[in-house]
This record gives structure tokens, sequence and C-alpha cells, in this order.
């Protein structure tokens, strides 16, 4: 079977990969680099180097001599062989994604299982599909609800998190309308859902610590109205920058919500 020559990586990605897996707190030991290189049949070029000098030099090397990425693939996959990874699963998942947002720009994607795939050349560093891939993959390490991905879209990741935000929040006051028939929005669709003589009850709502958590859940939704419903009914443009770890805990209460909202009794 012929050799398929994988294509080379641009020097900014080959030093990105480098120092993700050359980190100094999160990255691989020394020993860990000279196992990996040897095993990648890679020569180890400068072993007294810094860590991320040393990878990058290493593997500049190879691809210089060979003028493939193929050895540098395998060393990627050997270093994140899911079988390393069986007790700390989310480091091996901050360990991909963050390789693979560089290998995108050359059209690779390592995959779970390990192996690679081809996918769409990323052209810029604001292709938000990179974005969207990430941001799904996190999602999905935190069983997070249904209804919380159909807001992952790229149209709403153009400019930056707090759409994606935005729009699951507007998702989870419409699904409140859906299910209570009451077509208000806001703090007056909270209060006339959820108030003392509510619509919907998200427990058998007897007990006192029953009411309280019930209350509790009211003032929660009544949070992320004033967070996100308000300020765009007041403010002709919101610009409002928001780091994918926030929209991931955001998207995660949301998440919350919609799951309550399952198990919500209509009793009027």
């Amino acid at each position: 079977m012929a050799t398929i020559f994988r294509k080379c990586l641009p020097p900014n990605v080959l030093e990105m990969i480098c120092n993700t897996l050359g980190d100094t707190n999160q990255g691989l030991t020394g020993s860990e680099i000279h196992h990996f290189l040897l095993q990648a049949n890679i020569e180890d070029t400068d072993p007294t180097m810094t860590k991320r000098y040393r990878l990058y030099n290493a593997l500049a090397n190879e691809q210089n001599k060979n003028k493939c990425s193929n050895q540098i693939l395998i060393f990627v996959s050997l270093v994140l062989a899911p079988s390393r990874f069986v007790n700390a699963q989310k480091e091996f998942e901050r360990l991909r994604n963050a390789i693979n947002q560089q290998l995108a720009f050359v059209g690779y994607e390592l995959k779970a299982d390990g192996k690679y795939r081809e996918i769409q050349v990323a052209n810029t560093i604001s292709d938000v599909q990179i974005k969207v891939e990430n941001l799904k993959q996190e999602l999905e390490n935190r069983k997070a609800h249904k209804e919380v991905f159909k807001y992952c879209k790229a149209e709403l990741l153009q400019n930056n998190y707090f759409h994606s935000v935005l729009e699951a929040n507007k998702g989870l006051f419409q699904r409140i309308r859906d299910l209570s028939d009451i077509n208000t929005d806001g703090n007056a669709l909270i209060e006339q859902v959820f108030s003392s003589n509510p619509i919907l009850i998200i427990n058998n709502y007897q007990s006192s610590s029953e009411k309280n958590e019930h209350n509790g859940f009211c003032n929660l939704l009544k949070g992320l109205c004033a967070m996100f419903r308000n300020p765009t009914a007041h403010e002709p443009k919101v610009d409002w920058i928001i780091a994918e770890q926030d929209a991931l805990e955001i998207l995660g209460i949301i998440s919350y919500c919609h799951r309550r909202l399952d198990n919500a009794h209509k009793i009027r």
C-alpha cells in the first residue's frame, strides 16, 4: 500500500502545538518527550533545551528532513492516546481541543478515538467553526441539556459567545411559554408562571422545603432575565464580550433550568 504523505505544518502551527505539549505546568515531562519522540522515530536533537523549544526543534527537523508531517502526527497521536487518559478525560479533551484548533488550519482533526480525519481548512483566525466544535465538545463533556445545543451555531458565534448565550436564554423563556400557555415575557412571565399561585411547579410543591426550592428556581429565572433579557430591550446595540469559560458556565445554568422543566407539572 502506498504511503500517504501528510501536508507539512506551517511553522506557526507547529510552534503552537509545541507550546501546548511542552507547557511548563500542564505539558509533557522531559522524560515523556524523549520517550514519545523515540516511539515516533523522531530524533531528540536538543535534549537540554527548554521543553517547548526542544520539541519544536525535534519536530521541525523531522519535517524538514522528510518533507511531510507524518511522524509529527504520529507523535501527537502517541501523546494523546486515549488509553493514557482513562482517568483524566477532561485533560484529554483540553489537550485535544487545543491541538485541533491548530490542525484545523492544515485541514486535519484528531478524533476522540486517537485517529485523524480530514476537515475543511480553516482559513482565518476568525473561522468560527473551530469555536463551534469546541463549544459543543465542552457541553457534551458536561452532559448539557439537548435544548442548549440548538444555539451552538456558527452564525451566533460570528462576534462572540454572548450571542449563543443570549439566544439560549431566549429559548429557555420560549419553552416556559410553551409549557404554560402564557405569552408574556421577562419578569412578568416568571411571576405569572412561578409565583405564589403557580401555573407550573418543578416539584410536589407541598412541604416548606419544596416551596423554598420552587421559589429559588423562580428567582434563578429572574436573574437570567435581568442579565440577558432586559439589556437588549433598553439598548440599541449590545456589545458584551463573553469568554468561552463564562459562556460554558452560563449555558450550564440554562441547561439546569431545562432539566428542571423536564419534570415540571402544569397545575392550572
